[in-house]
């Protein structure tokens, strides 16, 4: 936790793991791209077309996330940036969110075109380029590895708060069990720390990315059910379905990142540390807590302070060292009348 010096980088200047894995999606997604679009139009599959159109918009959103990348990187000690480059990730993940959301419209409205003027479609090519597009998904989200995160993510989050639950529980009077609970805490930070789950810019990847995955399944399963049961009208019906999936992971993504962007209050869980850690301290009462997120993961905090017997600021943020998360801590003391 940075205490005395006003170094803003938070190590948004070392390249991120998810920089070079979205460099090779991007190079993945960009040839299957022009494989698939081709042969959507050449083999009249819609389901197909869609899958190739979502390829070609998503490889121009993975080449955002990958801008953000090098942009956060390289400006990150630029003293014209409050609190660093942090924030260049939430907002290239809303930009993405913002273009699955378009990229959803569009598909919804080109399958309900084919959907009311069918085309003929060439089912054992379009098969064929369909299972290919799968693959190279497959592939990607698998190079991505956002999915297992987000469960760690989720994870660790629970054991995070039942462990403050079990703190709370046991009152002021065992410092020992304190000491050794915020010791595994220390643990579970410092773990959180190393994951993706926070990186709002590879989750806009990985849902681009998913959201690919998703459309060449549905499109397998419509140009099979055509293809041996009849039912060519399947094609674009599995292209809307597909639309629906999709614009509701851009709703979710955009949550999350206009939360981050709009400096939404921090986790609880941390906020009840701070204020447990804050509290267990002689005669200390915290008046005003602000906590937010300034890049992935990473959070500052503005907390005000009463007390009889005021102490510098170094004093009530040594609880609060082992709160890894927390990059940037600024505390105000008052004294009580």
């Amino acid at each position: 936790m940075t205490t005395s010096n006003h170094d803003h980088v938070f190590d948004q200047d070392r390249r991120r793991p998810g920089e070079l894995r979205t460099l090779i999606v991007i190079v993945l997604t960009a040839a299957t791209m022009v494989l698939e679009i081709a042969a959507g139009m050449v083999f009249g599959s819609m389901a197909l077309l869609a899958d190739g159109l979502h390829m070609a918009s998503h490889a121009s959103a993975l080449a955002i996330t990958a801008f953000a990348y090098v942009y956060a990187r390289r400006h990150a000690r630029d003293e014209r940036f409050c609190f660093g480059t942090g924030k260049v990730n939430p907002l290239a993940g809303f930009t993405g969110a913002m273009l699955l959301a378009l990229f959803a419209l569009v598909m919804a409205w080109e399958s309900i075109s084919r959907l009311l003027n069918p085309v003929e479609i060439f089912f054992n090519q379009a098969i064929g380029v369909a299972v290919i597009g799968l693959i190279v998904n497959g592939v990607s989200v698998w190079i991505l590895d956002c999915g297992d995160s987000s469960s760690h993510e989720h994870e660790h989050e629970h054991e995070h708060e039942h462990e403050h639950e079990h703190e709370h529980g046991h009152g002021h009077g065992h410092g020992h069990e304190h000491e050794h609970e915020r010791e595994h805490e220390h643990e579970h930070e410092q773990s959180r720390a190393t994951r993706h789950g926070h990186d709002h810019n590879l989750r806009s990847a990985y849902l681009h990315v998913l959201a690919d995955a998703l459309t060449s399944v549905l499109a397998i399963v419509a140009l099979l059910a055509g293809k041996f049961f009849g039912l060519p009208w399947l094609d674009p019906v599995m292209g809307i379905v597909g639309a629906a999936l999709v614009a509701r992971w851009s709703v979710g993504l955009l949550r999350s990142t206009s939360c981050v962007l709009l400096d939404h209050q921090g986790p609880a869980a941390i906020r009840q540390a701070v204020r447990q850690r804050l509290t267990d301290l002689a005669d200390v009462t915290v008046t005003d807590l602000h906590l937010w997120e300034i890049g992935p993961g990473i959070y500052c905090l503005v907390v005000s302070l009463a007390t009889h017997n005021p102490q510098p600021p170094e004093y009530y943020k040594r609880p609060l060292a082992s709160l890894t998360r927390l990059v940037h801590v600024t505390v105000e003391v008052q004294a009580k009348a």
